[in-house]
């Protein structure tokens, strides 16, 4: 694998001020010949509670999941988890990983014909079995899907033990088909195994949105990355949050390493580019003064890949400091539209039309200035955008729910800086 790391900054500051921002872009040119520098493992787990019965939801999760399965490259150990009030292994057999080849491809899609809807919804057992299963292949890439149409049954805090028990140990991507599960309790999961969330609102399309989730892990070509950040003394890390392609603070999930230095999980990675936003608190200088305020590595275990730094330079000089880094807030501002969005959903719910949408306003103003169109489209069946240039909009009367939680899972998705998406 080859990295590179590239901080984007002003690096001057204000007589008297402490806060160094930058935006560190990780690329790497993924694996040569695409080849893992890992062995890989997938589990698929189907949400198969009595409610998947309705709208046809369970016959397109078996026509997913056999989409999914089909994706699986040769060699991959994978295995398929039936979640009910427990988690059972529907193949291969309990306790097993099978690895997939033309034949055990077959034996799977063989059973998830028998995948039956009677049961409750117990996200913790089903992340638990996962992770059991995993746990025999240390140093895999590890990826899990996790389908669910319904709110967690188990006793409260329950699920919330188990990812802080499992949080980051492998990726899993949510996906919640129809509109009676919780935007939130997928997004804590996601956000706790470094996966993303998204609804597919129509139960036809859940085969595509599997195929493209399990081609995305089949072009994973290392297991797990770091971001390291070492500051010397009077220097500490306020906040390390991905910016793009969506926006995680990954501040919380910092391990030390050292006296001066902290790793922040990147997760899996293949042939792609990512940025991150480092926020570093210092010491203020005098006029002149110039300090290294962090330097970030991209690293494998021991392995450091791309190295890049940080620096701080006070100034007298107005022209120098008030220049803000035009990386710096663009993403600041898509940090703030995606705040902003999920602010003016919980106004909305909670009756407060006025708050809702001076939020849903800034929102469209962000959206605008930054050229995310998709983010513009979203908010477009939630409020009527009268002006986006000055974030006037009026609440639509109707809204579909669907619609709501598409702009709610999707409201942290962001874009770079000049590119429309």
């Amino acid at each position: 694998m080859a990295y590179t790391a590239e901080a984007f900054q002003n690096e001057f500051l204000a007589l008297g001020a402490t806060e160094v921002n930058a935006i560190v872009t990780v690329t790497s040119s993924g694996a040569e010949g695409g080849r893992r520098t890992a062995g890989a493992t997938e589990i698929i787990i189907v949400d198969c509670s009595g409610s998947m019965q309705a709208e046809g939801r369970m016959v397109a999760a078996r026509q997913a999941a056999k989409a999914a399965v089909n994706c699986i490259d040769d060699g991959v150990r994978f295995a398929i988890i039936a979640g009910v009030s427990t988690a059972q292994q529907l193949f291969p057999a309990p306790g097993q990983l099978a690895v997939a080849t033309a034949e055990t491809r077959a034996q799977a899609v063989g059973a998830i014909d028998r995948l039956q809807a009677n049961g409750g919804t117990a996200m913790g057992a089903w992340l638990k079995l996962a992770h059991q299963l995993f746990a025999q292949r240390p140093g895999d890439i590890t990826h899990a899907i996790l389908l669910t149409d319904g709110e967690n049954g188990e006793y409260k805090g329950y699920l919330e033990s188990v990812l802080q028990e499992i949080g980051g140990t492998f990726t899993c991507d949510c996906r919640g088909v129809g509109t009676n599960w919780q935007v939130s309790e997928l997004r804590k999961v996601a956000t706790a195994m470094l996966g993303t969330v998204d609804i597919v609102a129509r139960p036809q399309d859940l085969a595509a949105a599997f195929e493209q989730m399990m081609t995305a892990a089949m072009g994973k070509t290392s297991a797990d990355v770091q971001l390291k950040v070492w500051t010397p003394v009077n220097s500490t890390v306020r906040f390390v949050k991905q910016v793009e392609p969506q926006v995680v603070d990954l501040t919380g999930k910092r391990t030390e390493d050292g006296p001066r230095a902290a790793r922040y999980p990147l997760g899996s990675w293949g042939s792609e580019s990512r940025d991150y936003h480092v926020c570093i608190d210092v010491t203020a200088g005098a006029a002149g003064d110039e300090m290294l305020a962090a330097r970030v590595s991209v690293v494998e275990g021991e392995d450091v890949h791309a190295q890049t730094l940080v620096r701080a330079v006070w100034t007298d000089d107005a022209a120098l400091s008030t220049r803000i880094n035009r990386q710096v807030a663009h993403y600041t501002g898509q940090a703030e539209l995606a705040d902003a969005i999920q602010a003016g959903i919980e106004a909305r719910k909670a009756g407060d039309d006025r708050t809702a949408t001076l939020k849903f306003g800034r929102a469209a103003q962000l959206a605008h200035e930054s050229g995310n169109k998709a983010t513009e489209e979203l908010l477009a069946t939630v409020v009527e955008i009268e002006d986006a240039a000055t974030g006037t909009v009026r609440l639509r009367r109707k809204v579909e729910a669907a619609d709501e939680m598409a702009l709610d899972t999707r409201s942290t998705k962001t874009v770079r800086v000049g590119r429309a998406q």
